[in-house]
């Protein structure tokens, strides 16, 4: 990305979103937190709903603070949803001390968490320059009001001109049509949990010229 399009952290982009800063970090994982409290992956790697409605905060908060550093993290003015973009060429590297982090965040559930990033760096685009959307989260009192799609069409846009990919991966078969309708298509088979529901990842190419 070069750095026309790139928006220095706490400026508005062109569309009216903001690029987040440190400062946004913690109202920003909980936001992700409860979006994605009752998604079947996370059922998946915490059974147990208090449980991840006092872990997933602080799980997500590692996601928004690696974002932060190492990637893009844009949200409304409002800071009532998040999209943490990723580039490379393959899985990223974890932030330092994450193994460490992790066990300490997640307890006795580390086991499920090591398993489940396993399995999404073995599916993950590999050898292609791409942004890889790692969240895609609105808060549950503003979902159904277009913001998800204002943050996808404001990057995606971004990623044409730069004439670089997109990958994800989608949580369940709804959220998978929604991105199929963005441009998306099923990259290989299926990510399928131990015991657990699938998730689908997903490439977008980009569209129209460079410039």
């Amino acid at each position: 990305m070069t750095a026309r399009h790139q928006p220095a952290a706490g400026d508005r982009t062109a569309d009216g979103l903001v690029r987040a800063s440190e400062a946004d970090i913690d109202v920003l994982s909980q936001v992700i937190a409860d979006a994605f409290l009752d998604l079947p992956p996370c059922h998946w790697l915490i059974a147990d709903r208090t449980a991840r409605r006092e872990i997933f905060p602080r799980y997500f908060r590692m996601y928004v603070v690696h974002a932060v550093s190492d990637g893009l993290v844009y949200t409304t003015p409002d800071r009532t949803a998040a999209a943490l973009w990723i580039p490379g060429t393959g899985p990223a590297e974890p932030p330092e001390d994450y193994d460490e982090e992790l066990a300490d965040v997640t307890g006795q559930w580390v086991e499920r968490f090591v398993i489940f990033d396993g399995e999404l760096d073995a599916h993950h685009l590999d050898g292609v320059t791409h942004h890889h959307l790692a969240i895609l989260a609105v808060r549950p009192d503003w979902q159904g009001r277009g913001i998800g799609t204002a943050l996808l069409d404001a990057h995606h846009t971004v990623l044409d001109q730069e004439r670089t990919a997109a990958y994800l991966e989608a949580s369940d078969e709804r959220t998978r049509s929604i991105y199929l309708r963005h441009g998306y298509a099923d990259h290989g088979s299926p990510i399928q949990l131990p015991d657990g529901p699938p998730m689908y990842p997903m490439t977008r190419e980009p569209r129209g010229g460079g410039g």
